[in-house]
């Protein structure tokens, strides 16, 4: 059967493989994973690579994948940055905006600032052109801001 995803690694990288799995300095699965890569250069299957090293099929697959697209350190475990698939809604000064908003009096009538409320009046302050409740919400949970009362009531 023809991989889509074949794994033909250099003689550095061969070495730098050797060299993760005999130094013991790195994590279980790391170290796993060099295996992987190793045996999927030398021509095993993915069936024998996943019982000979007890990880599943699909992160077999997944270690092939990442090596291909991405490289030998991605696929060996780190974190790829991704650019965010969205624009963030408010930048560092709407957010402190936001913030001193949140931390002002309610308005005439209500004993506390609603998400809603937070979100209309930075609208209406023309801060923002639009913003939602949720927004509001992942800021102000950010910022560990205690809108009620303390425990005490007071």
């Amino acid at each position: 059967m023809n991989k889509k995803y074949v794994v033909d690694l250099t003689e550095e990288e061969r070495d730098e493989l050797k060299e993760i799995i005999s130094t013991g300095k790195h994590s279980a699965r790391r170290i796993r994973w060099a295996h992987v890569l190793l045996k999927a250069d030398a021509g095993w299957t993915d069936e024998r690579i996943r019982e000979a090293f007890l990880v599943s099929l699909p992160t077999v697959q997944r270690i092939r994948q990442r090596f291909v697209e991405e490289g030998m350190d991605i696929a060996l475990g780190a974190r790829s940055i991704k650019p965010r698939p969205y624009a963030r809604k408010l930048d560092g000064e709407q957010e402190a905006h936001l913030i001193a908003l949140a931390c002002s009096e309610a308005p005439e009538g209500h004993t506390r600032w609603t998400l809603r409320m937070l979100a209309g009046k930075m609208v209406e302050l023309a801060y923002v052109d639009s913003l939602s409740h949720e927004t509001v919400r992942q800021v102000l949970k950010k910022t560990k801001l205690n809108r009620g009362l303390s425990k005490s009531g007071v």
